[in-house]
C-alpha cells in the first residue's frame, strides 16, 4: 500500500469484481466515497475536487471471473463479457473527515458495497495517520498489561469459557469456575450467551464468581483473570464495570458488534479493567470473499477504540474460517499499526473454537511467540484424566512446542498430553 503522504492522508485497499473497465470503476468508488455523485453538479470546482477528492492510489489486476459473485450488477454498454478483478487502493485526505472513527467506517465503507458497477466489493486493509492517537487511546493493557495483571509469563495464557453456556444459576457458575481456577487455568471468560437474565443475574453471577477467585489469590497467590459480559447497553455497561472494580475484578468482555465503535470508545475512557473483545457475529461481515470487510481491517478500529484482546478463532477450528486467515488475524493484532515514537497499539490475540493440546505446535510455528490466550472449552473440560489434566496438558503442548519437540515424544513422559492426544486425536 502506498504510504505517499501517509500523516495526512487515509489509505484504504480493497477487492473488486467489475464488468467495467476497472479504471472507470476505482474512479466511481473514489467518486462516490468523496466529491462526486453520479453526475458533476455546480460547486464540484477543479480546486474543491484537488483538496477533498479521493484518489486511486493503484491499480493491481487479478485473474478474470465468469459469474457475478453478488447479485444485482450491471454491465457497461458494449461490454466485452469479462469481468474482471483487482485490487484498488485509494486515498483521502484526513482533514475531510479528522481522526473520526464512525466517519472513518463512513469513508472507506459507506455504499461502495451497493453500486451497481461491481459483483464484489470488500475492504481488504486500512493504513491510518498517527493523528488518530490524539483522539482515541488504543489498548490500555495489551499484551504487557494483561501479563502483569496475571503474572503468567513466557508461555500463552491457557483459557476456558464457562459451559453450558447459559441455564446455570450463580452458585453452579462459580462453582465451576472454582474447579477450573484449582485445575490451574490462567483465564475464564463468560460465553456471549450469559448476559443479565433473571436465571443467573450479572451483579449476583459475577459476585460469586469473583469471591471464589479472591478466596483462591489469598490462598495460592495465582491470578485467575475472569472476563465478565457486560455488553448492554452503554450505561449498563458502565455500571457494571464499577461493580466489577469494586469486587476485586480485573476483566470485562464485550461483544464488539453488539455494541458498536461509540460505545466502546467511551466504555475504554472509563475503564480501569482489560477489555475482552468478542468478535461475535464477524461472519456476517467476514465470511464471504466478494463482500463486506477482513478481520486484518477492522482488527484496526477497535485497537484505537480500546480492546486489550480480540478473538480470531483458531487453527482447525470449527467454524469455516481458513488456518490462513486466523492467522493473518493473530499477526495483525500483534503487529505495530503506527511508526515509533507513536504507540503500537499491539494487542492480545486469543484463540478459541475447538482448541487442544494437538493445535498447539502448528499455532507456534505460524506466529512464533507465546504472546496469546489459548482458550479451550472441550479441550479442557473434556479431557479424561478431568479438568486439572486437561489445563495441564495445554501447558505441556506449548512447552513442547516452544521447545521444538513433537508432541508424541514430548507425550511419552507426560501422560497427560498423552491422553489428550489419543483423545482429541494426534
Amino acid at each position: 500500500m502506498s504510504t505517499s503522504n501517509s500523516n495526512d492522508r487515509l489509505f484504504a485497499r480493497y477487492f473488486i469484481e467489475t464488468a467495467f473497465p476497472l479504471e472507470q470503476a476505482a474512479a466511481t468508488m473514489a467518486g462516490e466515497q468523496s466529491t462526486g455523485t453520479f453526475l458533476r453538479v455546480p460547486g464540484e470546482t477543479e480546486e474543491l475536487r484537488e483538496k477533498f477528492a479521493a484518489r486511486v492510489e493503484s491499480i493491481v489486476e487479478g485473474l478474470p471471473t465468469v459469474e457475478p459473485s453478488l447479485p444485482g450488477s450491471g454491465t457497461p454498454a458494449n461490454w466485452d463479457g469479462v469481468r474482471r478483478t483487482a485490487q484498488v487502493t485509494l486515498s483521502w485526505p484526513l482533514h475531510n473527515i479528522g481522526p473520526s472513527l464512525p466517519n472513518l467506517l463512513a469513508t472507506v465503507a459507506g455504499n461502495l458495497s451497493e453500486l451497481r458497477a461491481f459483483s464484489g466489493l470488500k475492504l481488504l486493509d486500512l493504513t491510518l495517520p498517527p493523528a488518530f492517537l490524539t483522539r482515541y487511546q488504543g489498548p490500555q493493557f495489551g499484551v504487557a498489561g494483561t501479563r502483569e495483571v496475571t503474572g503468567v509469563y513466557g508461555r500463552p495464557l491457557i483459557g476456558t469459557i464457562i459451559k453450558p453456556s447459559v441455564g446455570m444459576v450463580p452458585t453452579q457458575t462459580a462453582e465451576q469456575v472454582r474447579v477450573l481456577a484449582e485445575a490451574g487455568v490462567d483465564f475464564i471468560k463468560d460465553d456471549e450467551l450469559q448476559s443479565d437474565g433473571p436465571r443467573c443475574p450479572f451483579v449476583e453471577r459475577t459476585s460469586a464468581v469473583l469471591a471464589v477467585l479472591r478466596e483462591i489469590f489469598d490462598r495460592t497467590g495465582r491470578k485467575v483473570m475472569y472476563a465478565a459480559n457486560v455488553t448492554g447497553e452503554l450505561d449498563e455497561m458502565l455500571s457494571r464495570h464499577d461493580h466489577l472494580v469494586s469486587h476485586g475484578g480485573t476483566c470485562a468482555m464485550i461483544s464488539i458488534h453488539s455494541v458498536g465503535l461509540p460505545a466502546m470508545t467511551a466504555f475504554r475512557k472509563h475503564s480501569q479493567l482489560v477489555i475482552h473483545g468478542h468478535r461475535n457475529g464477524w461472519g456476517m461481515m467476514g465470511r464471504s470473499p466478494a463482500l463486506g470487510m477482513s478481520f486484518v481491517a477492522a482488527q484496526k478500529l477497535w485497537r484505537l477504540a480500546g480492546v486489550d484482546h480480540l478473538h480470531v478463532n483458531g487453527l482447525q477450528n470449527k467454524f469455516c474460517e481458513s488456518d490462513e486467515s486466523v492467522i493473518a488475524s493473530a499477526r495483525e493484532c500483534l503487529t505495530p499499526m503506527f511508526a515509533p515514537p507513536n504507540p503500537g497499539c499491539e494487542i492480545m490475540p486469543v484463540f478459541s473454537s475447538g482448541q487442544s493440546a494437538r493445535q498447539a505446535p502448528g499455532t507456534y510455528a505460524a506466529i512464533g511467540t507465546t504472546d496469546l490466550i489459548f482458550a479451550a472449552g472441550g479441550g479442557i473440560l473434556g479431557h479424561p484424566m478431568g479438568a486439572a489434566a486437561g489445563v495441564r496438558s495445554l501447558q505441556q503442548a506449548w512447552d513442547a512446542a516452544a521447545a521444538g519437540m513433537a508432541l508424541g515424544e514430548y507425550a511419552a513422559s507426560h501422560p497427560e498430553l498423552a491422553a489428550a492426544l489419543a483423545t482429541f486425536g494426534a
